[in-house]
C-alpha cells in the first residue's frame, strides 16, 4: 500500500496538546485521524475539533498497547507519518505509579513502532519534554544539554528517546523528530478547545484559571526561595497553537528530506522565563480576577528556572513561538470561563 502524503494517524488526538495539533493539520491541508483511549481526554473534544474545522474528523478508539487494533488502522489506509501524543503525563502520579507510565509510554510506544515498521511507515513525530534536561547546567537549554530525569514520568519520555536512537542506527529509513516541549498553556482562539485536566489540575495555568472562575479557592507556590527574579520558578510558558505549529512545521520538514533524518531533537519553546508570580499578575490582569494564593514550600524534583533555546527550530523548521504571555492568559480565560466544568456539559 502506497502512502498518502497527507494522511495523518494523530495518537492521544483527543487530548490538550493533540486537539489542537489536529486543527492546525487541517488548516495545513493534512487529513487527519485521531486514535486515542480516551483515558484522559473526552469525545466532546474531537466533536469541537469537527466542528471548529467544518467536517467530521475521523476517530478510532484504541489504545496503543493493543497491537491488534494498530494493525488494523494500518491495513485500512495508507499514512504519511504518526504524530504521537498518547502517553500519561501527571509528574505525581508517575512517581505513586511508575509501572502503570512505563508501560503506557514506553511499552506502548515500542508496539506502535513495530506496527509501524510492519506497514513501512516511517516517518514519527514524538512528543516529549523538558523534562529529558533534569536540572539544567546551562540557560537557556539547547539540544546538546545533558539529559538525565528526576521523576518517573520524564524517565519514560528519555527511555524512549533512547529506543528512537537505537531505531535511527539499526535502520536508515526511520525519521525520528522528537519535539521537547517547555510548558504548553493557553487554548484555541476560540475558546472551543482548552486543557481539561481531570479533578485537581497538575499544571500551574488551569489552576490559576480555576482559582480565577471561583472553581478552586487558592493557588498554591512551591517555593519563594529560589534563585530567580521574585523568588518563584521561572518556566519557558509556550502557547499550544503555537506548539501546534510547530508539529505542522516538523511534518513540512520530513516531507523534504532525502535521506532520512534519523533521529532529530527539536526544541519547542519560547527561549524567554517567566516566573509564577509574573504569570499570575499578567493572568489576573486579563481576567480582572483577584487570584488568591499562599507560598508552600518547595516539591520535591522542582527546579528554579527552566527556559529553551529555540534556534534549531528556527534553523531546521522555519519556525518559532510568536505569541505573548498576555495572549496565552487571554485564550486561557476565554477558554476557562466558557468552559468552568471543562468538556463536561453536565
Amino acid at each position: 500500500m502506497e502512502n498518502n502524503k497527507n494522511k495523518i494517524l494523530v495518537t492521544g488526538g483527543a487530548g490538550y496538546i493533540g486537539s489542537h495539533t489536529c486543527i492546525a493539520l487541517h488548516e495545513a491541508g493534512y487529513e487527519v485521524v485521531i486514535y486515542d483511549n480516551l483515558s484522559n481526554s473526552s469525545q466532546e473534544a474531537i466533536n469541537r475539533v469537527s466542528s471548529l474545522i467544518g467536517k467530521p474528523i475521523e476517530f478510532i478508539e484504541g489504545d496503543i498497547r493493543d497491537a491488534d487494533s494498530l494493525r488494523q488502522v494500518f491495513a485500512a489506509q495508507p499514512f504519511f507519518g504518526v504524530i504521537h501524543f498518547a502517553g500519561l503525563k501527571a509528574v505525581g502520579e508517575s512517581v505513586t505509579e511508575p509501572l502503570m507510565y512505563y508501560d503506557n509510554n514506553v511499552s506502548g510506544t515500542i508496539t506502535l513502532l513495530k506496527i509501524m515498521a510492519e506497514y513501512e511507515v516511517k516517518n514519527f513525530v514524538f512528543s516529549s519534554s523538558a523534562t529529558v534536561y533534569g536540572d539544567p547546567e546551562i540557560l537557556p537549554i539547547n539540544e546538546d544539554s545533558q539529559r538525565s530525569c528526576t521523576n518517573p514520568y520524564g524517565q519514560s519520555k528519555l527511555t524512549v528517546e533512547h529506543i528512537l536512537e537505537d531505531l535511527a542506527v539499526s535502520d536508515n529509513h526511520w525519521n525520528l523528530i522528537t519535539l521537547r516541549y517547555f510548558n504548553p498553556v493557553g487554548a484555541h482562539p476560540s475558546g472551543q478547545i482548552g486543557e481539561d485536566p481531570n479533578d485537581i489540575p497538575n499544571n500551574l495555568m488551569p489552576y490559576i484559571s480555576q482559582v480565577a472562575v471561583g472553581k478552586l479557592d487558592q493557588l498554591s507556590i512551591f517555593g519563594n526561595d529560589y534563585p530567580t527574579v521574585d523568588g518563584t520558578g521561572v518556566r519557558d510558558f509556550i502557547h499550544v497553537t503555537d506548539l501546534a505549529a510547530g508539529h505542522v512545521a516538523a511534518l513540512n520538514y520530513l516531507e523534504s528530506q532525502t535521506p532520512a533524518v534519523g533521529f532529530l531533537p527539536i526544541n519547542l519553546g519560547t527561549g524567554k522565563g517567566t516566573s509564577v508570580l509574573e504569570l499570575l499578575r499578567a493572568f489576573s490582569a486579563v481576567s480582572g480576577q483577584d487570584i488568591p494564593f499562599q507560598f508552600a514550600a518547595r516539591r520535591a524534583g522542582d527546579i528554579a528556572s527552566c527556559y529553551a533555546s529555540a534556534d534549531k527550530a528556527k534553523e531546521l523548521l522555519g519556525w518559532q513561538a510568536s505569541l505573548s504571555i498576555t495572549d496565552m492568559c487571554q485564550d486561557s480565560w476565554r477558554w476557562q470561563s466558557m468552559n468552568p466544568n471543562g468538556y463536561n456539559l453536565a
